[in-house]
């Protein structure tokens, strides 16, 4: 997928409910996006190869399939946006989408001036973190004999063997070895991976730090590389070289 998003970036709503498609789409138009539509999630990988999409705003409840399962599906085939739109409001839930990838979360009924405010942050971010952006010139971080390959979103252990990341993770880990020795607040590495501007989501930097330890270091009840430093954050505290 291309996201180079230009202004009229390409939009696909996914929601069995004709009125929220309806609604959502009309406030996209007007903002000059171009949109299509669907109502359950079978068809939507075709729709992102056909129109070359650059995000995704999938409801929760699909007559096929569910959004969390959807937005983890669309995150391993593609690099596309995902917005999950939901009518439930529970906090654990929220956690779990952006655990696995969404880049935003909005519960029903929502503002459409929140909706687009939000769409117009994801493809912000999106811009920012495509291939023409300054960082990506680094492909790869080391540190410690640890490999994290930025292109192929891949982490090798010091013995050589790759080891599991999901998108969450290896989005928290990026911004730890592109910061390294900084303290990073939660709410900055919520900017930094992607996953929310909302400061209520700070659990979930918690969450994803807990795993990413159990990973990486060789005592996760005593780290030696990401660090709490106590009413600020994280810190990295490792020697991190850019190859």
């Amino acid at each position: 997928m291309n996201n180079n998003v230009e202004p009229s970036a390409k939009i696909l709503v996914v929601d069995d409910d004709s009125d929220v498609r309806d609604i959502v789409e009309r406030c996209l138009v007007d903002a000059g996006y171009k949109v299509w539509t669907c109502g359950e999630g079978g068809v939507v990988l075709d729709l992102i190869q056909e129109h070359n999409i650059n995000l995704a705003i999938v409801d929760l409840v699909l007559p096929d399939t569910d959004g969390l399962t959807l937005t983890r599906s669309l995150k391993e085939h593609s690099t596309i946006g995902v917005i999950i739109l939901s009518g439930r409001g529970d906090t654990t839930e929220k956690i779990i989408g952006l655990e696995i990838g969404a880049d935003d979360y909005l519960a029903k009924p929502f503002e459409p001036r929140e909706l687009l405010a939000r769409v117009r942050s994801v493809l912000r971010r999106l811009v920012q973190s495509s291939p023409t952006a300054s960082t990506a010139e680094t492909t790869a971080f080391t540190f410690e004999g640890w490999s994290l390959d930025i292109s192929a979103r891949t982490l090798t252990s010091p013995e050589g063997q790759p080891i599991e990341l999901s998108s969450g993770e290896f989005n928290l880990l990026k911004a730890f070895v592109e910061h390294p020795n900084r303290v990073l607040s939660r709410d900055q590495l919520l900017d930094f991976t992607h996953a929310n501007d909302t400061p209520a989501f700070d659990r979930s930097v918690d969450v994803r730090v807990g795993r990413v330890r159990k990973k990486i270091e060789p005592d996760p009840q005593n780290p030696q590389f990401i660090k709490t430093i106590r009413n600020s954050g994280y810190m990295f505290a490792a020697n991190v070289n850019r190859n």
